[in-house]
């Protein structure tokens, strides 16, 4: 009896862990969400744009591409702890006048 018992309930135990895997795979909203990656600079707009003319860039702009800069959309090195945190490898776009 108590070999029938330990039986069914491993039975038992496997099916609900084949059931839960199975809802997860198929059925879980959570595997279509994809990370954000801008978290907090102008939620309030549908598209974080900024625009720039290239006479007033000087000789050299830094530009961030982790959306972690404090002075957004400028860099301030704000990628390194990103990267460190996360294990990525973004960094600035740099853009500057080409040498003479």
């Amino acid at each position: 009896m108590a070999a029938e018992l330990v039986t069914a309930l491993s039975v038992t135990a496997g099916a609900a862990a084949v059931g839960v895997l199975v809802y997860k795979t198929f059925f879980s909203k959570d595997k279509c969400a994809k990370p954000k990656v801008n978290l907090d600079l102008q939620k309030d707009n549908p598209k974080v744009v900024h625009a720039f003319d290239i006479e007033d860039l000087g000789d050299k702009a830094v530009y961030c591409r982790c959306w972690r800069s404090k002075k957004f959309p400028y860099c301030d090195g704000a990628h390194a702890k990103h990267n460190q945190e996360t294990g990525d490898n973004v960094g600035p776009l740099i853009i500057k006048l080409k040498d003479a």
